[in-house]
Order: structure tokens, then sequence, then C-alpha cells
């Protein structure tokens, strides 16, 4: 590795697209995976093998998570995480309908707007305008048919952390009157980087992503606490809920990411540091602020008594008068990485989900993401700040 390498991974501020790649534990799974080379699925020795080293990850994972190792689904990413229970509603004999947050991330919003073409009703619940989901406001847009909601757990563009489990608990309660809907929940932007409780009664799906935490691209987990009927289908592994080869290179590295990522009162670490980042971007946040012409989106960001609320990972600010992407474009040309949202939605200058808060036209046109990681230093951060600073008042002269 050479010095420009090192200076590009400590100015990397775009965590929530991709985390750094955890080098130790990709080699450690790389090998584990040639150790048990075997089709996990075939029937002689070495699918034997392969097989229970597939089953060893899973019970890995699920005793990091909390729970049973019965419920893990190994899946290609967050996004098949999302569409699996989704996708499932098409099995039903009868159309019905899906609610969402209008916060969610594009593999549900827009693989919903497809369920909509197929005849299915899409209620669409927008935040208030912090980014926030109520979970009376959820309870409220439940129709009879209604059979499947979806409330992600971290929003990937605003940090705001979402009350998942008011809204398992509200959806609960509603269904000792009447039938309760499937709650899923996209944890992608909240797994190793929040305290997070998968086994909450309530919670019926979850999606997860290793990329996210340090693991390779190309895995993900769907926890599933409810049994479901996958609309896809194919050779039946992953007990019929997701075929296709399963990869055992991804799972071993997902269950070390998990290992060593997940907040939990068992991981003393990960739970200082992710202390320690909240006092860092409290600190960071201030020095946004104090640059003129900074607006902090959602504006409750800008308020420290309301830290608590938002993930302390991922930052949006915007500076009106200079577009977001160029911005993004002049940070890296002095080698510092941000992003104007999500990755999955690059190269489009839509933004729904301000549009969902009534970010006004100036502050949605010229807003960017920071975000960090695990390995983010204090001084980074602060470099960041200088850059931003420069660049700002670069454009207001």
């Amino acid at each position: 590795m050479n010095k420009t390498d090192i200076i590009a991974k400590e100015h990397y501020f775009d965590w929530a697209a991709t985390a750094l790649q955890d080098s130790e534990i990709l080699t450690d799974a790389l090998k584990y995976a040639a150790d048990h080379w075997g089709n996990p699925s075939s029937i002689h020795a070495a699918g034997t093998d392969a097989h229970k080293a597939l089953s060893e990850c899973r019970k890995r994972c699920a005793a990091v998570l909390g729970v049973a190792a019965d419920t893990i689904f190994f899946t290609s990413g967050g996004t098949e995480s999302d569409h699996i229970p989704l996708l499932s509603v098409l099995t039903r004999p009868q159309k019905g309908s899906v609610l969402l947050s209008a916060i969610e991330h594009p593999a549900l919003r827009e693989m919903a707007k497809m369920l909509s073409n197929c005849g299915w009703t899409v209620i669409t619940v927008k935040p208030d305008k912090n980014g926030f989901i109520s979970a009376n406001e959820i309870v409220s847009k439940i129709q009879d048919d209604t059979v499947f909601v979806s409330v992600m757990a971290v929003n990937n563009e605003t940090g705001a952390v979402q009350p998942i489990y008011e809204i398992a608990d509200a959806l609960a309660t509603f269904g000792k009157e009447k039938r309760k809907p499937f709650f899923h929940v996209d944890c992608v932007q909240a797994a190793g980087k929040i305290p997070l409780i998968l086994s909450h009664q309530g919670i019926d799906s979850a999606a997860l992503s290793a990329h996210k935490i340090g693991g390779p691209r190309g895995i993900g987990i769907l926890y599933l606490a409810k049994e479901i009927t996958s609309f896809l289908r194919g050779g039946g592994q992953e007990k019929n809920v997701r075929s296709g080869t399963e990869n055992l290179f991804g799972a071993a590295a997902f269950a070390s990411c998990l290992e060593k990522y997940y907040i939990n009162d068992k991981n003393q670490h990960m739970l200082e540091r992710y202390n320690l980042q909240k006092d860092y971007t409290n600190e960071f946040i201030a020095s946004l602020k104090a640059i003129s012409g900074c607006v902090l989106i959602p504006h409750e960001r800008g308020d420290s008594i309301a830290n608590d609320r938002f993930s302390p990972w991922v930052v949006q600010a915007a500076f009106p008068g200079i577009p977001g992407q160029v911005m993004e474009r002049a940070l890296s040309a002095e080698g510092f990485f941000i992003s104007t949202g999500s990755a999955c939605s690059a190269g489009h200058h839509a933004r729904p989900i301000l549009d969902s808060m009534n970010v006004s036209a100036a502050e949605k046109e010229s807003a960017v993401r920071f975000s960090f990681g695990e390995a983010t230093t204090k001084k980074a951060m602060e470099e960041l700040v200088e850059a931003v600073s420069k660049i700002a008042e670069k454009f207001r002269h």
C-alpha cells in the first residue's frame, strides 16, 4: 500500500455507501471457503463438509444477533433481503395493500412500485419534518387488506433512528383486535452502527448487509422470525427461502464481521467506539454549524438534545448556493470522499426522502452526506471540516 492509498482511506467519509473492507477477515474467510470447497447442497462427503461449515457460520451469526440459527438465511445482500419478504405477498391468492414509510431504501421503494403495477395498493407513510415515522401514523394508515408493513431502522441519508420497537409493539396491539400485518425492518444502516435487538417481539423479518460493516459485497442476511412463502423459486437452498448455490466465503466473512463489529453488551470495544463516535460527531456538527450558510438536515440535528435520535455515523448538511454534486467533486479533488445520498441512487437528481420531509428546494439541491466508520479518526473529521469550510468560503466570493 502506498502513501496515497493511506491518505485516501483516512479521508474516506462515505461509509454509509460501503465500509472499508476488513482485509484480515476477508483473507481468513477465503481460506475457510477454500478448505471447505464442496457444494453445500451436494450429498457426498465434500458437500456434507461444506454444509457443516455453512451451518457453523449460521450459528455464529445467530449467536451474535441473539436469535435462533434457523431464523438466519444467507442472501446476496441487503436488497435481496428486502425483496424476499416484500415479494412473498405475491404468493397470496388475493391482492391487497402494503404499507411502507416514505424514507425506505430504493430496494423497497422501487420494488413496491412494481407491486403496484401488479395490482397491489401501496400505502406510503410520510415522516415528520425531522425524518421520523411515528407508530401512531403507521397504525392509522393500515387498511383491512394490509398484509405487509416496512419501516427502516436507520435512514441512510439523514441518520434518523426510527422507533421500530414502538412500531412493533403498536402493530402487536393492533393485532389483538384485527389481523396483524407482517412487519419488516431494513437494518442495513443499523447493524454494527447502533445497538440493535432483532429478537424484539413483533419484528417479523429484517435485512442486513455485510459490506456496511467491513465484509465483502454480495452477502446479506435475512432474519425471519415468522415463516413466509418465497415468491422466487429455484433449487431449494436455504429452506426454499433463497435458492442458489450458497456463498460460504461470504457467510464466513459476515459471521466474523458481526462478531467483531456488532454493537451489544458482549462487545465492549464497539460499545466504547460507538459512544466515542457520538462525541466526535457532536463536535463535527458544532464545527459545521460555525460555517457560514451551513444548514443541518433535518434542522433538529443541530440541537444537541436531539442527537441521540440520530445515528452518530451519518450527518447530512446543506450549503445553499453550492450544488451537492459540486461540493462532492470539490472535496474529491482535495482527497476527501463524501456523497450526496444513497449510492444506489447515484446519478439520479431526485431526492424522494428529502421531498417527503418537505425540505426546501435550495437545501435539497445542496445537501450532502458525511458518513463515518469504525476506522474514522477525530483528526480526519477535523480535516474534513477545514476542507468543507475552505470550499464554502471559495464559493461565497
